[in-house]
């Protein structure tokens, strides 16, 4: 069975990826204005003012517990959209995130309420990485399945590239506020409007979410009766192999942790001295997530011609390089620099991985336990880089010198790790979507597929998502 581009199948691809973007765009927004205001302010509002070194590792700590709650969160949510299907744990998704970045745009500082203050910041935080630990595999999964096949990784990069522009919009929301408001006015009530602006992620991403269908192939396992009662054991009982090879990878968040969360302190954080002003250094990752933006597509629609490995591999390892030179220009104060080596490491190099993991990781796994099997094993990997801000500032604190080949070097190997991971994995990209999780499945020969993909291109009958 085919069916055309203009037939209820391809709108719902289109609705599908509109879903995924807007909702990944809104979701990360939250998620990113909370590690922008934690490298930026938090330190000295919700944390102790004796020690400086001390404030920055503790509030680069909060970030950290965000991911801390994100395997349980991917046991949880992974377990819904396996059982109860990808649209209805995306809204789930939606407000609990929602809500749980208001409530940081209202908590009282440390000078109020002392110790509570980073106590109930660090319970938001908590609800902020169990809500986010479902997004980017629910929505992966709900658009690869909803996607013509030979097209999967350039529909499935649209998850990412929400999440670069949520955060663009979280570091551009900062960037009026931080440079036209007086500082005393900034650090009282100003930083709490991009926190309660999160209103809206309610709002839009519920309006949005309701219209999309639930993805054929969930709807034909629940068919079958073939939905598991258990799906993270399933996961884990046949593809451990592959949930470890997702966890490897996802240490690649290594990259935006150097860009935007250690980097913004070592940037912008009295005791290190460098002297960035804020409102300058936002721009840095703002102008990065721009490209990014721009270069997701292309990469996605790349990996559907050569596969997903290569891009990965040369992704990882090109980032990692390039993040020596990107804390270099750092340490010099010397801002053109910085931005090029921020355009070059996270705007394009980096996307050699980022477009394309929303394909490669939920390709791994089978319908019945794909949200599981990516989320868990995603979010485990991040769990560790999420350890990293404040790593990095207990072994370079301020006064440090080697800053800059010290974070590099650790930065550098922990990408090595993850493209190895990358080149022991099966190619997935020419396997039909009702074989992924096989690790015996058959590739679509290269004519055939190459045919199947340009009718898709041009607007021809299409394979639908099922087969």
């Amino acid at each position: 069975m085919t069916t055309t581009a203009t037939s209820p199948h391809g709108n719902q691809s289109k609705k599908a990826t509109a879903s995924g973007w807007i909702g990944s765009a809104l979701e990360y927004y939250d998620f990113f204005i909370y590690a922008t205001a934690a490298a930026l302010i938090f330190p000295q509002i919700f944390f102790p003012k004796g020690d400086p070194r001390m404030a920055i590792i503790a509030s680069l700590a909060t970030y950290g517990v965000g991911y801390v709650a994100r395997p349980i969160g991917a046991f949880v949510l992974g377990h819904w959209g396996d059982t109860h299907g990808r649209k209805n744990v995306l809204v789930m998704c939606m407000f609990l995130m929602g809500f749980s970045t208001i409530a940081v745009g209202l908590l009282p500082t440390y000078d109020q309420v002392g110790l509570w203050a980073p106590a109930l910041l660090v319970a938001m935080r908590l609800i902020q990485g169990f809500a986010v630990a479902g997004e980017i595999s629910g929505a992966s999964s709900m658009i690869l399945e909803h996607a013509p096949f030979g097209r999967r990784g350039f529909f499935a990069s649209f998850t990412l590239q929400g999440v670069q522009a949520g955060q663009i919009l979280a570091a551009a929301v900062f960037l009026p506020l931080a440079h036209f408001m007086d500082k005393d006015a900034f650090n009282s009530w100003g930083w709490r409007i991009p926190f309660l602006l999160s209103f809206i992620v309610i709002v839009v991403g519920y309006i949005i979410r309701k219209e999309v269908d639930e993805t054929p192939a969930f709807v034909d396992v629940d068919a079958k009766g073939e939905k598991p009662k258990a799906p993270m054991v399933q996961a884990v009982v046949e593809s451990w192999r592959d949930m470890l090879r997702v966890m490897c990878c996802s240490l690649m968040n290594v990259i935006p942790v150097v860009t935007t969360i250690f980097g913004a302190a070592y940037a912008v954080q009295p005791g290190y001295g460098i002297g960035f002003d804020k409102d300058v250094y936002l721009w840095i990752p703002v102008m990065g997530n721009i490209v990014a933006v721009i270069v997701i597509p292309f990469v996605g629609n790349l990996s559907d011609k050569i596969g997903r490995r290569i891009p990965i591999m040369v992704g990882a390892i090109g980032a990692g390089l390039l993040s020596f030179g990107y804390l270099y220009a750092i340490s010099i104060h010397n801002v053109p620099l910085a931005i090029v080596f921020s355009l070059l490491m996270w705007g394009v190099v980096y996307q050699g991985y980022n477009a394309i993991f929303p394909s490669f990781y939920p390709e791994m796994f089978p319908t019945r336990t794909r949200v599981s099997g990516m989320a868990i094993s995603q979010n485990l990997g991040t769990l560790i880089t999420a350890l990293l801000p404040a790593l990095f500032v207990a072994v370079a604190p301020p006064g440090a010198t080697g800053i800059p080949m010290l974070i590099g070097t650790i930065t550098l190997a922990i990408c090595v790790v993850a493209a190895i991971a990358a080149f022991t994995a099966r190619e997935t990209y020419r396997v039909r979507m009702k074989d992924l999780g096989d690790v015996n499945a058959v590739p679509v020969p290269k004519a055939e597929y190459d045919r199947l993909r340009e009718q898709s291109m041009a607007g021809g009958k299409l394979q639908p998502a099922s087969a």
